[in-house]
C-alpha cells in the first residue's frame, strides 16, 4: 500500500484517508476518518438510492415525466430514471456558473428558470447516450423533494441512511468535527456553497468511516436491494468519486472478490485520488 500512496502524494502533503477490506485505516498529514469531509458527487449514489427506495415504496415511478413532478414544459421525454442514469440530456452543470464559488448563484430562483426551458437547454435527445450531469441531480432531487413534501436531507436519512445504519452523513456537519483543506499558512481554504438546489448532486457532507459502511452495506451486503442506477461501473468494477474545491474522493467495490476501497484526499488532483484507489483495489486483487 505504501508504494502506491507515496506515488500519489506531493512535495506538499496533501491529507489522505483511506479504508478498504484488505488493509488497516489509513490516515496521513491531518486527514482522520471519524471528521466530516466534503464528498461531492459520491453524493449522488445517495441520492440515487434514495430514487428506488421511493419507487418501491410507492411514492413515485422510474418512467414518471419530469413534468408529473416540477412545473416544466411538458414534452421533454425527461423521466426521473433518465435523470438517474444520466441520460436525460441535460448538461453536466447548469447554465451560467462562473467565479470561485460557483454553484451560490444556482438557488431556487435559478432553478425555477431552468425547469421553465428544460428541454431546450438538452445537449442531446433524452434516453440516445450517457451525459453525466450535476444539473439532471439537481433536478432529481428536487423531483423527489416535490413529490415527497418533505426536505431532501431528511428524506435521505428517513429512506436510506437509517436502514444503512448510518449517522455520520449530512449536509450541515457540527463545526467542531469540520476537516477542510487549508492553505500554507494554516488557514482553512474556502469552500463553495454546496447547500442549495446542488445538494442531492454534491452537496453533502460525511465521516469517511461511515461513508465506507454506505458502499459496503449497499454493494457488498446489498442491504437495500440492488445498486442504484448512479453507480458507474467498468467490467467488475462498481465505482464512484467526487471532488469539491479542495476535496476528493474515489470508492470502488468488487462484488465477487469482496475487494473494495475509499479514498479521500483533501487537496491535490481528483484525477490522482483516482489513481490511487485503482492502484490500491489492483493491488489487493492481485494478492487475493
Amino acid at each position: 500500500m505504501g508504494a502506491v500512496l507515496m506515488a500519489g502524494l506531493s512535495l506538499r502533503p496533501v491529507p489522505i484517508c483511506v479504508l478498504s477490506g484488505s488493509a488497516p485505516p489509513l490516515a496521513r498529514h491531518g486527514h482522520d476518518p471519524a471528521a466530516f469531509v466534503e464528498i461531492g458527487s459520491l453524493t449522488k449514489v445517495l441520492t440515487g438510492t434514495l430514487l428506488i427506495r421511493m419507487v418501491r415504496a410507492g411514492l413515485l415511478g422510474l418512467d414518471d415525466a419530469v413534468e408529473q413532478w416540477l412545473p416544466t414544459p411538458p414534452g421533454s421525454g425527461i423521466t426521473l430514471g433518465k435523470l438517474a442514469d444520466h441520460t436525460s440530456g441535460l448538461p453536466r452543470l447548469p447554465p451560467g456558473l462562473n467565479g470561485r464559488d460557483p454553484y451560490a448563484a444556482f438557488d431556487e430562483n435559478a432553478l425555477r428558470t431552468v425547469l421553465g426551458r428544460l428541454g431546450e437547454i438538452v445537449v442531446r435527445q433524452p434516453g440516445q447516450e450517457e451525459e453525466y450531469s450535476n444539473l439532471g441531480y439537481a433536478v432529481l432531487g428536487a423531483a423527489l423533494v416535490s413529490a415527497a413534501g418533505r426536505p431532501y436531507e431528511e428524506l435521505v436519512r428517513e429512506h436510506v441512511l437509517t436502514p444503512l445504519g448510518v449517522d455520520e452523513v449530512t449536509a450541515h456537519p457540527p463545526a467542531d468535527r469540520l476537516l477542510g483543506a487549508r492553505n500554507l499558512f494554516g488557514r482553512e481554504r474556502a469552500r463553495w456553497t454546496m447547500d442549495g438546489p446542488i445538494l442531492p448532486a454534491g452537496g453533502l457532507w460525511a465521516t469517511p468511516r461511515a461513508l465506507a459502511t454506505v458502499v459496503t452495506r449497499l454493494l457488498l451486503e446489498r442491504s437495500l436491494g440492488e445498486p442504484a442506477p448512479s453507480w458507474q461501473s467498468a467490467g467488475p468494477l462498481l465505482w464512484h468519486n467526487g471532488a469539491t474545491r479542495d476535496a476528493s474522493a474515489f470508492t470502488g467495490v468488487l462484488p465477487q472478490t469482496g475487494n473494495w476501497v475509499l479514498v479521500h484526499r483533501l487537496g491535490g488532483s481528483p484525477g490522482r485520488t483516482d489513481k490511487i484507489g485503482l492502484g490500491l483495489l489492483a493491488a489487493a486483487r492481485n494478492a487475493a
